[in-house]
């Protein structure tokens, strides 16, 4: 079995990682990734597992369902979280990554690795005498999206995804601007936060709202399909006067440096290691740059602004998963081809990362003539592999780790407000490390 071949197409975060876990395996792995031929309308770099959108894994707190979920990936060697720990940045209680030495750290470990070969190519047609992987991404290119197409009939779905833009540090006033953590977290102040008053809030709320778009419309429809984690700043803002007061731009735990609150508050977070790049949390935007830098530059603190990346809306895409993949993610109709990552209908990057460890593991054991395993609903990666495979087929939405769709632990009412997320996460790598054991 150390002689099979494995086809995977992509080379992002879910590929890369089946790829390292397939080859430690013993397998040889043929790594296809067309970005450095064609590059779509995000990538700036030639590296592997390119991060876009944020260069967040967010929080690493266990209390959280993501936190626990990067410790599962942990427990399973994942490269990805590997990467992410040697790429750290400060970010309070979260796993934010300088993305160029991430992306870096994975690239050499893959081509770096004897029993990968990076092919850098187009994928023309499914081999389907040769197990394969797709885990083309969001991104994919239109000649894929057909082969998808194709090969599934119309069940692959879409939706739109935006980034946040990136300034540099030496450009924000820390006269008006202020270094602290939310509810200040951590041993140091790792986040610049521009306050606002009421009056400031509801001049940029308007000039935000009325803002031109670069996008106006969805191929002759009247609305966008977004990712709900993705969700465009401007869009947040359409759905009410508040809206983004409960959002990106929550005053809560973000007091001023002499005690006194804010109306409301952007937060900015450190992108590099060289610590003079900033990205403006949960300002992901589909508005013509000409507009994101007028608009943006109201915030206080930012009028003065140097944008070296400005936000971008693109089309994504994802298939019909509860259609047309069984539990172990591997295609029903042809049970060669296998996908993984967001094009799964996952919502993240650890997310969409986990799925390629899943993935390796099923291949592992379809190839062995082995029962294929996928770890129990009582942990957070079986539960958003549950969610895909059982969630509706007339209207798939994607997903992200959360304790709500986690099977259900009965817990005192009288405990403390954090002893049911306590009890989900402890329980969750307790049956992580015996699913290990059984791999």
């Amino acid at each position: 079995m150390s002689m099979k071949k494995i086809n995977i197409i992509g080379a992002g975060l879910s590929g890369t990682e089946a790829a390292y876990q397939l080859a430690k395996k013993g397998y040889f792995v043929n790594l296809y990734e067309v970005k450095r031929l064609k590059r779509n309308s995000v990538q700036v770099t030639n590296n592997l597992a390119e991060l876009v959108c944020s260069n967040s894994l967010r929080s690493d707190d266990l209390l959280n369902a993501v936190g626990t979920l990067k410790e599962e990936m942990r427990l399973l060697d994942s490269l990805i979280i590997k990467a992410a720990e040697f790429a750290r940045v400060p970010a309070g209680g979260s796993l934010a990554v300088d993305r160029e030495k991430f992306s870096e750290y994975v690239t050499d470990a893959i081509s770096t690795n004897p029993k990968i070969k990076i092919i850098d190519q187009e994928v023309s047609e499914f081999e389907h005498n040769t197990v394969t992987l797709v885990a083309s991404g969001p991104l994919t290119t239109e000649s894929m999206q057909n082969q998808i197409n194709n090969l599934l009939g119309k069940d692959d779905f879409y939706f739109y995804d935006a980034v946040a833009p990136i300034i540099t540090k030496d450009s924000i006033n820390m006269n008006i601007a202020f270094k602290k953590n939310r509810y200040e977290k951590g041993d140091t102040e790792d986040y610049i936060n521009c306050p606002m008053t009421k009056s400031q809030y509801e001049h940029f709320y308007n000039e935000l709202i009325s803002a031109e778009l670069a996008i106006g419309h969805l191929e002759g429809e009247d609305s966008f399909k977004y990712f709900e984690g993705c969700m465009p700043v401007e869009g947040m803002a359409k759905r009410g006067e508040k809206t983004l007061l409960f959002g990106p731009m929550k005053p809560q735990g973000l007091r001023n440096l002499d005690g006194t609150t804010n109306y409301a508050v952007v937060q900015l977070r450190q992108d590099d290691a060289k610590d003079s790049l900033y990205n403006i949390v949960g300002f992901q935007t589909n508005l013509k740059w000409a507009e994101q830098k007028r608009v943006f530059s109201l915030i206080p603190g930012l009028e003065s602004a140097n944008f070296v990346r400005y936000g971008v809306m693109h089309k994504n895409n994802f298939i019909n998963s509860p259609k047309v993949l069984n539990n172990f993610l591997q295609l029903k109709t042809d049970p060669n081809i296998f996908f993984a990552g967001q094009i799964t209908g996952v919502e993240g990057y650890v997310e969409s990362t986990v799925t390629g460890i899943i993935a390796a593991i099923n291949i592992d054991k379809y190839l062995k003539k082995q029962d294929m395993i996928v770890p129990p609903t009582t942990t957070v990666t079986g539960s958003l592999i549950n969610y895909i495979n059982k969630a509706s087929t007339t209207n798939f939405q994607p997903m992200k780790a959360n304790w709500g769709i986690i099977e259900e632990i009965d817990i005192d009412k009288r405990s403390g407000k954090n002893a049911k997320k306590e009890a989900y996460s402890n329980r969750a790598l307790a049956a992580m490390k015996d699913f290990i054991s059984k791999i």
